[in-house]
């Protein structure tokens, strides 16, 4: 099984990243990245999943649509993942989704197979939580549009992290992929990842996944780069490590078979202790980068 999936590796159809469970090789999380031209629409049947419709660049009109009627949603979007939190729409399974952007951009659907069909909704951006996680070299900032907790789903959680140029996110690492309940949850992970540029030069980061225990044998080392897809069926993932002059983004989706949609982790015993450092540091004076705005434009 390939985990690194350079850009350009994951083409399907329309969308120039077609991450399926079947392609994956697992059972619920999906991931598809569709660039629209000035004018451009695009129509998909959500079919057993549940969507999450989020403008990477760009803004775009989302309309969802049964046998019973239909939802529109106008997405302002943003200019592009380093400049502002986005607003977003969701689409339920059974149902058949239709994006369309006049200006053009660029649009993450995140996806999960699920059983309950829960109604179409907006999520506005102002109601987006950004967090500040850790501190020091490994501050981060997470976007927790789709997180557990924050916007009802069955079973999909998605989140943004951005992580400045020469910081560690995903640190320390960390697992869920075993069932502990109340400890650890079962969840399978696609990043997604986009760089900010210097003066023209592309950025770019490296992510690390390694086995976790009999028959837990992820093992990734990878340089990754603007439209990479790393996949995480299991094992400790992290650190995400962004070259020092290059901000890194990444796109975050997860799903699992548990009841409870929950994002239940552990800490890789060897590195746990970094954790107990963050409460003497600051966090790193770049961040946020942005925050939400106070009210939908």
């Amino acid at each position: 099984m390939t985990y690194h999936l350079p850009a350009g590796k994951a083409l399907g159809g329309p969308y120039i990243v077609d991450i399926t469970p079947e392609k994956a090789g697992w059972g619920h999380s999906s991931l598809r990245i569709l660039e629209l031209s000035p004018g451009g629409t695009h129509t998909f049947e959500t079919g057993d999943s549940e969507w999450i419709v989020v403008p990477l660049s760009g803004g775009c009109t989302v309309a969802a649509a049964d046998d019973f009627g239909q939802d529109t949603f106008e997405l302002q979007g943003r200019r592009d993942v380093f400049s502002g939190v986005s607003d977003f729409a969701y689409v339920p399974r059974d149902a058949r989704a239709t994006v369309t952007s006049a200006a053009g951009g660029r649009f993450a659907l995140t996806g999960a197979r699920c059983d309950r069909r829960l109604p179409a909704r907006y999520g506005a951006a102002s109601d987006v939580p950004v967090e500040l996680r850790g501190t020091g070299n490994c501050s981060r900032q997470v976007n927790n549009f789709g997180a557990a907790g924050v916007f009802e789903c069955d079973k999909l959680i998605a989140v943004e992290v951005i992580t400045p140029g020469g910081n560690w996110s995903s640190f320390p690492p960390h697992k869920h992929d075993e069932h502990r309940p109340g400890e650890e949850s079962v969840l399978e992970e696609i990043y997604y990842f986009e760089f900010a540029g210097h003066d023209g030069i592309p950025g770019l980061g490296y992510q690390r996944v390694s086995p976790s225990g009999p028959g837990r044998d992820t093992d990734v080392l990878a340089e990754v780069r603007d439209g990479d897809v790393v996949l995480i069926p299991d094992g400790w993932h992290g650190p995400s490590m962004a070259t020092p002059g290059h901000h890194m983004y990444y796109l975050n989706v997860m799903a699992g078979p548990e009841a409870e949609r929950a994002w239940l982790i552990c800490d890789h015993p060897d590195h746990a202790w970094v954790r107990d450092t963050w409460p003497d540091q600051p966090v790193d004076s770049r961040l946020p980068l942005y925050t939400a705005p106070e009210t939908s434009a």
